[in-house]
């Protein structure tokens, strides 16, 4: 960044943080286009800062400044999310391709943790990710959000609780294994309706987003058998009209997940497993503006 040139403290401490802040900002804001939009709004607050007084630590100065930022820029987008044409879904990344500092700890990076947490109020989705993705205490984080150490803490209890994250990682249900999924993409291409409402918990919810770019289902589908028809019906009417569909393993954030291509069209689906490694939550996008940092 051209503010940023000189060697000050200020740009040498933007540079080395800017990896680990756009992981931040991207955890906060699910999506990669504004957390980095983001990150250069910080790099040329910091530029101020130098100017006009002497910072201690410029780590913790860009973090706090970081998550501040993304809270205002979560509000604002609050309103455009509310008259998104259907579901509005994070975008998807491939995290292999990303800098080691912004992928950190996986868990806060699953797109089903992203679309829950937009349910948290700003400052809950900050405790958490700063939390678990960062590991900072309850008292590094109040002195970012301005809040006392248990009012932290209780931001964080109810934060996992609404994002059904487990204290206890290791018993929370494991990612979508390729071997399951493969047995899904048999039955969706085969038709077998019987066997994927097999594959799907009796409270199974499946969301698309087509962003307005294309057809897609403008509200979530509910049930094993609506889903199942859903998704079989989409096959059905490309294969009627010639169009052979493509199903392929990709990675969705960390986590396997699908491309489904029909013809020009292609969309990346990510499964959410319960415990009896029963299908509980499938986010399917295809609005091709969210599509450009995980497919190649």
């Amino acid at each position: 960044m051209e503010a940023l040139s000189s060697r000050s403290a200020a740009a040498l401490a933007w540079r080395e943080e800017r990896d680990r802040l756009v992981g931040i900002a991207y955890r906060m804001l699910g999506d990669f286009g504004h957390a980095e939009d983001v990150v250069s709004e910080v790099a040329l607050e910091a530029v101020r800062a130098e100017r006009g007084a002497s910072v201690r630590s410029w780590p913790a100065w860009l973090t706090t400044t970081c998550v501040r930022r993304s809270i205002d820029r979560l509000r604002q987008l609050a309103a455009e999310r509310e008259e998104y044409p259907g579901p509005w879904l994070p975008e998807p990344v491939a995290v292999d391709r990303l800098p080691e500092d912004v992928v950190a700890d996986r868990e806060m990076l699953s797109l089903t943790v992203l679309h829950l947490a937009e349910q948290l109020s700003p400052e809950a989705r900050a405790a958490v990710v700063l939390h678990r993705a960062f590991g900072m205490s309850a008292v590094e984080i109040g002195r970012v959000l301005e809040r006392s150490p248990a009012a932290v803490r209780q931001l964080i209890s109810r934060g996992e609780r609404r994002l059904q994250l487990d204290g206890d990682r290791a018993a929370s249900p494991p990612p979508p294994s390729r071997e399951a999924l493969a047995r899904v993409v048999e039955a969706i291409e085969g038709g077998d309706i019987a066997a994927v409402v097999a594959s799907l918990a009796d409270d199974a919810i499946l969301w698309a987003d087509g962003g307005g770019r294309v057809r897609s289902a403008l509200n979530p589908v509910f049930g094993p058998l609506r889903i199942a028809r859903f998704l079989a019906g989409i096959l059905g009417k490309a294969i009627a009209a010639g169009v052979r569909p493509r199903v392929a393993h990709t990675e969705v954030n960390g986590e396997p997940g699908l491309s489904l291509a029909i013809g020009a069209e292609i969309d990346v689906i990510a499964f959410e497993f319960d415990a009896s490694g029963a299908i509980r939550g499938i986010r399917r996008v295809s609005n091709p503006e969210k599509l450009t940092r995980v497919l190649a």
